[in-house]
């Protein structure tokens, strides 16, 4: 468990499956992540999440907020996805908070509080997070956390079809200081 100031990054509950699938199935949320989720969708997201925590200590953990215990989404720390060669086996960030939790700098302080258990934790020298392009949000948090866009590293995702928008990724990195 890491806790922030307003924040606690935990392992995944069961009673996370109905609000988890509920931004799942939010249009906003999903916008640049794929189709609208089903529960059996969001329960394996779960269910692969909690494994990987389970395997590696560490995975994108469910965050909730300190003063109420709500549940706002997920950041962490997770293995980078295989068959991408230059990033397989990295250390990737990520994050996803439902819409009514955007703009209230959670994003922010969940990814910094995911950081710095990081290089606390792992022997990683770098951390790299990706995205589509059109994700000008996320870019921008990489950016306010002193990432760096590395445009060698972009790649088309090997799991979606060609002409698929959400297919080009872009590449963000920071190194251990």
């Amino acid at each position: 468990m890491i806790k922030s100031d307003r924040l606690t990054l935990r392992n995944w509950h069961d009673s996370d499956r109905i609000p988890f699938n509920a931004m799942g199935r939010d249009p906003a949320v999903m916008e640049h992540l794929g189709p609208l989720q089903s529960q059996a969708d969001t329960d394996a997201g779960i269910a692969r999440l909690s494994a990987i925590a389970a395997e590696h200590g560490h995975t994108f953990w469910a965050i909730e907020r300190r003063d109420d215990q709500q549940f706002l989404g997920f950041c962490g720390l997770k293995i980078a996805p295989e068959n991408i060669p230059d990033i397989e086996g990295a250390i990737e960030i990520g994050w996803r908070l439902r819409a009514d939790a955007w703009g209230k700098g959670y994003a922010g302080e969940a990814a910094r509080a995911s950081l710095d258990w990081g290089w606390a934790n792992l022997a990683a020298d770098r951390i790299i997070a990706i995205t589509i392009p059109a994700n000008i949000r996320s870019q921008a948090l990489m950016l306010r956390l002193g990432m760096v866009r590395r445009h060698d590293l972009d790649f088309d995702h090997p799991a979606l079809v060609p002409g698929d928008p959400l297919r080009p990724h872009v590449t963000f990195e920071i190194r251990r200081v």
